[in-house]
């Protein structure tokens, strides 16, 4: 008598389990990621004024320095995604850290400006393919209801390496000079990269969808639920199938139902990261600019990263409970009257500290949440591309941001013109995300519709 196979719905089992030690292992592994890669991105920023000291260049001249990588990062995440959508997600990590762990470490050897530049584009490919697949592979093992919270304690990990970044340029720059804060830029995520291809898995949804590897993911599953007997299971994602194995991933993202979406998802990211690089990179100089020591400089900046480890937390935990869209643009609209209030207060240096750290608690979360509600709003065999290009052409607004940082700069604004400056982009974010939920394609919605379960 033929046994009758068992089908079992990948997302839906890890809906019906408790958050497991393996999976906490999986988000402690995307978090050293994330970590390493917001302490790469930001590296640049630490180290400009000892160039502009040593080097003896101009801070304008910096402007493509500041770019480069940004420039690599959109590149690397409009690449990265498909690739992952078609080999896996853990295949396309792996690569891109050990990618931009080996260019960030020869970028500490560079002795020109030009030199600097190519060798952060490198380093940008890497990153840039490294950050949508860290985001995809945590959602699609983190439970339904509590997925936003988890992929933003993921990306708690950006804010911790930027602030590493500030600490540990305080430091190391006195002592061994600009060289070794890319040195353990290079250093850190080479070891990273051992770590990942031993303990990390791939993605159970990412190989339902392909159809493949029903032993594999028995076991992957099994330590998620010890105890738990797979025999004769056939394993799906929740929109699985033929179809989704054949289907373009690019076709997904940009068909008739995501396509709105897609471009409001793009739009609000880039203004986001136009604010975010922006500071980033320019804050020290900034800094400088209204009186700190270069270490001052480097610690007060490295409190705007750090305000964001709070914001990801409380902005994830209601937007598991409420719309998501919603939760993200209140968060945009605050962070414009936050950068209004940071210009009107420069001239105190705990209420500027104080004002930087709920800046960087509003803009970081609100940036960092884009990417969790990415990941809710697209498919499974389309959730890395789409994540991936959102990341990918919102770079753009990053380069933006550091341009704009240069050539203002060049003007000789201070630091709360700058600031009064970002509420612009701040309310362009907002306003794409309210008009998304007014379109009805917003990420509640879409989860909703894909929750339905099969039969």
């Amino acid at each position: 008598m033929k046994t009758l196979e068992r089908v079992v719905d990948t997302q839906a089992f890890i809906d019906g389990q408790r958050f497991s030690p393996f999976q906490w292992v999986i988000l402690v592994l995307c978090f050293l990621v994330v970590a390493a890669d917001g302490y790469d991105t930001a590296a640049i920023g630490f180290i400009a004024p000892s160039l502009v000291q040593q080097w003896g260049i101009t801070r304008v001249a910096l402007g493509p320095v500041m770019s480069a990588a940004l420039v690599g990062l959109g590149i690397g995440a409009v690449l990265a995604g498909p690739l992952a959508d078609r080999l896996g997600r853990k295949t396309v990590l792996v690569l891109s850290v050990a990618f931009f762990g080996l260019w960030s470490l020869a970028a500490a050897f560079a002795g020109t400006v030009e030199s600097l530049t190519v060798l952060r584009l490198c380093t940008g490919l890497g990153l840039g393919a490294a950050m949508p697949n860290a985001v995809t592979l945590m959602s699609e093992y983190a439970p339904t209801r509590v997925r936003a919270v988890v992929v933003n304690t993921m990306f708690c990990g950006f804010s911790t390496g930027l602030a590493l970044g500030g600490f540990a340029s305080a430091w190391l720059i006195p002592h061994f000079g600009w060289q070794s804060v890319l040195v353990a830029g290079g250093i850190g995520p080479i070891v990273l990269t051992v770590v990942l291809i031993l303990l990390l898995p791939e993605s159970v949804q990412f190989m339902a969808v392909r159809q493949r590897a029903d032993a594999k993911i028995a076991r992957i599953l099994g330590r998620i639920a010890p105890g738990t007997s797979f025999e004769g299971c056939r394993f799906v994602a929740p929109e699985g199938g033929v179809s989704a194995k054949r289907e373009s991933a690019i076709r997904v993202v940009l068909s008739r139902q995501y396509r709105f979406g897609t471009l409001m998802l793009w739009l609000a990211y880039f203004m986001g990261l136009l604010i975010y690089y922006l500071l980033t990179n320019w804050l020290p100089m900034l800094f400088r600019d209204t009186g700190f020591s270069g270490a001052r400089a480097a610690l007060m900046t490295s409190l705007f990263p750090l305000g964001g480890v709070l914001g990801n937390l409380c902005v994830g935990w209601f937007m598991d409970r409420l719309n998501a869209n919603r939760v993200i643009a209140a968060t945009y609209v605050l962070a414009a009257v936050m950068v209004l209030l940071v210009g009107r207060g420069v001239g105190h240096q705990l209420w500027l500290g104080t004002l930087i750290f709920l800046t960087g608690t509003l803009v970081t979360s609100a940036v960092t949440s884009m990417s969790a509600l990415a990941a809710a709003f697209y498919p499974t065999h389309g959730r890395a591309t789409g994540v991936a290009w959102m990341l990918g052409v919102g770079r753009i607004g990053g380069v933006a941001g550091a341009l704009v940082g240069a050539a203002l700069m060049g003007f000789g604004w201070q630091i709360g013109s700058v600031f009064g400056l970002l509420a612009v982009p701040a309310l362009v974010s907002a306003c794409a995300l309210f008009v998304m939920i007014g379109r009805g394609a917003d990420a509640s919605q879409t989860r909703a519709q894909q929750s339905v379960p099969m039969h």
